[in-house]
């Protein structure tokens, strides 16, 4: 442990005391600037105390713009005035009125609740938070690791990844320590998360960019509810993009958004997110109303899918609005895993994917062919031409977000999406049109997490043409899957009963809901063994294939499962055949050839 586990677990102890009894089922909001690295780092052993204790909490760090703090103010304040002080304002009447136009549209009564100010609210000051309680800082457990090359990381992934300009809308969203009892990752890679956050904030303050930086508990459940001051954030960012519709409830949203001026609400325009075991919970202004497009054509799940606009999904071709940002993702990487993997020469990395891209564009089918493991062979056949003739394209540019609109998307389209990339980068991949035959799975699934797969219990999976089944998996794998499979079926129901989203897409999720979404091989030199997929599913000369959601509007669905293949290790055979059936090899016996 390169912390100090003793100090954090005294820190956690003493925020323990102090907040005991206090945020059982609350929200804590806790605000602080960017500038007081005291306090940010001492929001990892608070975040675990008011975890244990059963609380949530919601942390905003602010730079030079606090507008959406100010916003989400005026609306607490206006909430209290119709329900403690009792008062009917003009806007306490125009808030009433948009409530009772979502409870008649969705037939609940518990709306409301979203727009109730936080339970405890602490500002950073000087020494400590201060606020509803006084609490000192306690960042006695970090120390800096690496620091220079973790900041040198950050900077080339925003020069190289994303070419951050002066000025541009920069949002950073973190990971806070769950619970002991929730906890399933190492500690100290929520730890080494705070150090990844910090360099990419003050990387992107470096060149000039104007910073959102923030992170709010996650839940465990697709479908429990997110923190209630979270949720008012994107529902206020959904409506505002919506409240020109013709519908009722966006009529009087955009009375109650005149009142307050809530058309001063920024969003980034280059965003990062650091994800772990979680979810952000169910959206019920999207799960139960949705936001639909400005000629209601079609309808969002969520802002953050509307101002995307992600290739995949199926509302992009008929969203007229371009895509307002871009987006890219890592996950609660170790400091030294994040440095040797994403600091590299991305101009090379994205031509030796391109390369690989180039020759499956030129096929029709893609075979993968691996030694015999116990009673099993990787044995697959990749598809990528349908009856009718049309075919699926391999992608290769996982790294580049140097624009909101997906170039490479735009060209093949003329479609408007938005671009979105991970971090670790390295991969081509595609929509199987179809896959039949036999895969082992020996590295690691991302389910709700990312699960490293047992040496001695594989994932065996038989391809079907557009339908998998599981044979093998090990007793955790395989609850999760059955869990996370649950869940999304019911999201699925629940949107169809609400009918929040259009049937033809609906239609879509059900028919894809047992499809294979993804073929990839990978292309990182430096990615190496560990236990993340984001990572794994980068290591060059491995492969990896996803079960569910696929890269393409028609293949949506609500979940997808990356399995990533050691084909080093199984001698796997990947070559591609084309139309004159000609072979293009890519790997003999698990080394690149191409």
């Amino acid at each position: 442990m390169k912390y100090n586990i003793q100090a954090f677990n005294s820190e956690v102890e003493y925020y323990t005391k102090k907040l005991k009894g206090k945020v059982n089922e609350k929200v804590v909001f806790v605000i602080l600037d960017l500038k007081q690295t005291n306090a940010f780092y001492s929001i990892a052993p608070l975040s675990r105390a008011i975890h244990n204790l059963g609380g949530d909490l919601h942390v905003m760090v602010i730079d030079d713009n606090n507008t959406n703090l100010e916003i989400l103010k005026d609306i607490w304040y206006v909430y209290d005035d119709w329900t403690r002080r009792k008062l009917n304002t003009k806007k306490v009447k125009s808030l009433k009125a948009f409530v009772s136009s979502v409870n008649k549209r969705t037939k609940t009564e518990t709306f409301r609740d979203i727009f109730k100010g936080p339970d405890l609210i602490l500002k950073a000051e000087e020494k400590g938070f201060s606020g509803t309680v006084e609490l000192d800082f306690k960042n006695r457990w970090h120390k800096r690791y690496r620091w220079k090359e973790v900041l040198e990381t950050a900077s080339r992934i925003w020069k190289e990844g994303y070419d951050l300009k002066k000025g541009e809308r920069a949002g950073i969203s973190f990971v806070l320590v769950p619970a002991e009892e929730k906890i399933e990752l190492p500690l100290e890679d929520y730890l080494d998360s705070f150090s990844i956050a910090m360099a990419m904030a003050l990387s992107a303050k470096k060149l000039k960019a104007n910073l959102r930086f923030g992170a709010s508990s996650d839940r465990f459940s697709l479908l429990a509810k997110p923190v209630r001051t979270a949720d008012l954030i994107t529902t206020l960012r959904g409506c505002e993009l919506s409240k020109d519709v013709d519908e009722e409830v966006f009529k009087k949203y955009k009375e109650f958004s005149g009142l307050l001026g809530i058309d001063k609400m920024d969003h980034s325009q280059a965003g990062f997110g650091i994800h772990a075991k979680g979810y952000y919970g169910k959206h019920f202004f999207g799960d139960y109303i949705g936001y639909p497009s400005l000629d209601k054509k079609t309808r969002w799940s969520s802002p953050g899918q509307l101002m995307l606009k992600d290739r995949y999904e199926p509302q992009t071709a008929l969203e007229k609005r371009d895509p307002m940002m871009r987006y890219a993702v890592t996950e609660t990487l170790p400091l030294d895993i994040f440095i040797e993997t994403c600091n590299l020469d991305y101009d090379k990395l994205r031509k030796r994917s391109i390369k690989i891209r180039d020759i499956f564009n030129k096929c029709d089918k893609i075979r993968v062919i691996g030694e015999k493991v116990g009673h099993y062979r990787t044995d697959f056949t990749v598809s990528l031409v349908s009856k009718d003739g049309k075919r699926r394209l391999f992608t290769a540019q996982d790294s580049d977000v140097r624009t909101i609109i997906d170039r490479e998307y735009y060209e093949k389209t003329k479609i408007k999406a938005g671009a979105y990339a991970n971090f670790p980068s390295g991969e081509t991949f595609v929509t199987p049109d179809s896959i039949h035959g036999m895969m082992i799975g020996d590295v690691v699934i991302n389910i709700d997490r990312s699960y490293v797969i047992p040496e001695k219990s594989p994932i065996i999976v038989e391809f079907l043409g557009n339908r998998y089944k599981v044979l093998k998996a090990s007793k955790n794998i395989k609850a999760a899957m059955v869990r996370e499979r649950n869940e999304a079926r019911q999201k699925i129901n629940d949107i169809e009963k609400n009918q929040s989203l259009p049937k033809e897409i609906i239609k879509i999720y059900k028919k894809n809901f047992w499809n294979i979404g993804e073929f990839a091989v990978n292309t990182n030199p430096k990615a190496k063994l560990c236990d993340y997929l984001i990572v794994n599913e980068k290591i060059a000369r491995m492969i990896h294939v996803a079960l569910g959601l696929g890269f393409e509007p028609d293949r949506k669905t609500m979940y997808h499962w990356d399995i990533v293949v050691n084909a080093p290790k199984q001698k796997l055979d990947i070559y591609g055949i084309d139309k004159n059936k000609k072979v293009h090899p890519v790997l003999q016996k698990g080394e690149f050839v191409a």
